[in-house]
């Protein structure tokens, strides 16, 4: 049975069709002193022998409403609780950057760990956070889903990554696209300050082609829109943006459109306008 965080109900419905296992029914209330109430009397009437539990923790709210949809699901009597975070929020705080500050990440990880048996996260901006669970969490790799949403008319397509290190997204989307059709390359990042960043295209020919600049998550898209501003001055075709998370927070949709996006395409672990692929297929696969 799958039960779903009000965060991710979209993606839950999709994960129970491609599993054929029932929605379970969910409650959510709000007490008049604030506090949260998540639960699943779907799931005390059905007795399963395995919950699902679907919530992307895009805020506090979302974080204890998850914490909530697993205690009610051991509750109402379920076996084996398996946790999906397609978007685990605050994996990029993997460490104390500076003294006295908290590893969040694990402190999150610690947290869903003592009330579930099997977590799986989709693309953790680090994949390293995963060893925060226990036990260890499964990183599930979405990013070949993105290839969907894309023209099937791309002329002389690049793939560029936001860096180096995160070149294999780039090549995944690249694969999945058609192996062999188009040339794969990476933005340079320059930091010059632990706040200001400048990322620029690498030295590869843009002109005349359509390039489709692939990300694990896309949260304010200033530097992306800048980089993007820097696409336009050498003549690129048409560029797409695309990312397994679609944050999008603030302006940022607003912000790559100016720049020139022709498309924005996500998938639905944060259920936002742009979310135009399931990962449903992937973690079914995994579960």
């Amino acid at each position: 049975m799958i039960v779903s965080g009000s965060a991710s109900q979209a993606l839950a419905a999709a994960l129970a069709d491609e599993l054929e296992v029932p929605l379970a029914e969910v409650a959510y209330d709000r007490f008049p002193d604030g506090e949260l109430l998540a639960a699943a009397p779907g799931v005390a009437e059905a007795d399963p022998d395995r919950a699902v539990v679907v919530g992307s923790t895009v805020s506090s709210d979302a974080h204890l409403e998850l914490l909530q949809l697993q205690d009610a699901v051991r509750e109402a009597g379920a076996d084996e609780v398996v946790t999906v975070l397609p978007y685990m929020g605050y994996a990029r705080q993997d460490e104390a950057f500076e003294p006295g500050h908290p590893v969040s990440a694990r402190a999150v990880a610690r947290a869903v760990s003592s009330g579930t048996d099997r977590v799986l996260t989709v693309n953790p901006h680090e994949e390293a956070v995963c060893e925060f669970f226990e036990p260890t969490a499964t990183a599930v790799d979405a990013a070949g889903r993105l290839a969907e949403p894309l023209p099937a008319d791309l002329t002389d397509p690049v793939f560029l990554s936001p860096d180096a290190g995160a070149i294999g997204l780039a090549e995944t989307v690249r694969d999945a696209y058609g192996e062999g059709e188009g040339e794969v390359d990476y933005f340079e990042k320059t930091r010059h300050s632990g706040t200001e960043v400048e990322i620029t295209p690498s030295d590869v020919d843009v002109a005349g082609r359509d390039v489709v600049v692939t990300d694990d998550i896309i949260a304010t898209g200033s530097t992306m829109s800048e980089a993007v501003g820097v696409l336009g001055e050498r003549d690129v075709g048409r560029v797409f943006v695309t990312c397994v998370h679609p944050l999008l927070a603030r302006d940022a949709y607003a912000k790559l459109s100016r720049a020139g996006v022709e498309a924005i395409y996500g998938t639905d672990t944060i259920e936002r306008g742009s979310s135009a692929v399931s990962v449903a297929p992937v973690l079914a696969d995994r579960l």
